[in-house]
């Protein structure tokens, strides 16, 4: 396959995935915006969402204040920032047009009517009526995407690319997400483990289950929603929500599509359908890291710091995306 063609497989697939991490972010963070809290901790909620993909910067040269009608606005329609969901639809429409030829007609014409119907619906007030139809309708479209992907494409180098670029988003992303929302919360650091009793109505006579604990279980609550992993969550480790076992599913179990672990498994299997004389030592990589993760315990990540080692799986997934331009892709 020409490195070109590969090039533009591999980023449709990445800002498709990256246009569907946006949405959930968004809609996790707007629906726990209805909840009673302090106007502070509501600003630091849509601050996170910046903070994640690095746009504070970029934010706060057009905006003043971080509020969440103009946080939503810059992370949905504003074209100049190349991380909204419109940038990333636009962007994932002309990496599919420039391989026409290497796609069915099914998945460019799935790709292009997202396009077409996002462009639409931003013209109108469809956003400020119902962000959370808006939300749900590009995750639905992104889902659809993929479905459309493995159930016409040939199992062939093509889809490979379009696997590699879509796990290596996730991967990302999934290590973002985790960092900013644990990085020096107390639950993680010993405070009282939180489940379905912070949310109990206390008996006569009891005392009422603190504000802390009520904003804590939402806490946890809202960032499982965010990547389709509550009702995982509930079937995996039961009722009681833990910090630590949140980290444990998002971080070490394989059998949870969003994990860290399966998305190095993915990268991995689609590395070996792909590889070429000079990937040798990308694979390797890739393999050491899915090892990591395969055999890791969440303790001893935890004893470690687990802000440190996300960045440091930051840092190896972002090496193994380098390399992977390198050794497969298009010069910039």
């Amino acid at each position: 396959m020409l490195s070109r063609t590969a090039d533009h497989l591999f980023w449709m697939a990445r800002y498709m995935e990256r246009a569907e991490n946006t949405a959930r972010m968004l809609d996790v963070n707007y629906q726990t915006s209805l909840l009673p809290e302090r106007a502070g901790s509501v600003e630091a909620a849509w601050s996170a969402v910046l903070g994640i993909s690095e746009l504070h910067g970029a934010y706060h040269s057009r905006h003043s204040r971080i509020h969440s009608e103009a946080v939503m606005q810059f992370m949905v329609r504003d074209t100049t920032n190349y991380s909204s969901i419109a940038s990333c639809l636009a962007a994932a429409r002309e990496n599919a047009r420039a391989v026409r030829s290497a796609l069915t007609t099914e998945l460019w014409e799935t790709t292009n009517q997202t396009w077409l119907e996002f462009s639409r619906m931003m013209v109108s007030d469809a956003l400020e009526k119902d962000p959370s139809a808006v939300f749900e309708w590009v995750k639905f479209r992104s889902h659809l995407s993929r479905g459309v992907a493995v159930g016409t494409m040939l199992q062939d180098e093509a889809l490979h690319f379009i696997r590699l670029g879509t796990f290596l988003e996730r991967g990302d992303n999934t290590a973002r997400l985790l960092d900013v929302k644990f990085h020096g919360h107390p639950s993680i650091d010993g405070a009282p483990p939180v489940g379905e009793g912070a949310r109990t109505p206390h008996l006569p006579g009891q005392a009422a289950p603190s504000m802390a604990a009520e904003t804590d279980f939402y806490h946890w609550s809202a960032l499982l929603r965010s990547v389709s992993a509550f009702e995982i969550y509930r079937r995996v480790y039961s009722s009681v929500i833990l910090p630590e076992k949140v980290a444990e599913l998002l971080i070490l179990r394989p059998d949870m599509p969003r994990s860290l672990a399966a998305c190095t498994s993915e990268l991995v299997n689609n590395l070996t359908q792909v590889a070429n004389q000079q990937s040798g030592d990308t694979l390797r990589r890739a393999g050491r890291l899915r090892s990591d993760l395969q055999y890791g315990r969440i303790d001893e990540i935890l004893d470690d710091g687990l802000h440190a080692y996300l960045t440091r799986f930051l840092n190896r997934i972002n090496d193994i995306g380098d390399r992977i331009a390198r050794d497969f892709l298009a010069a910039a």
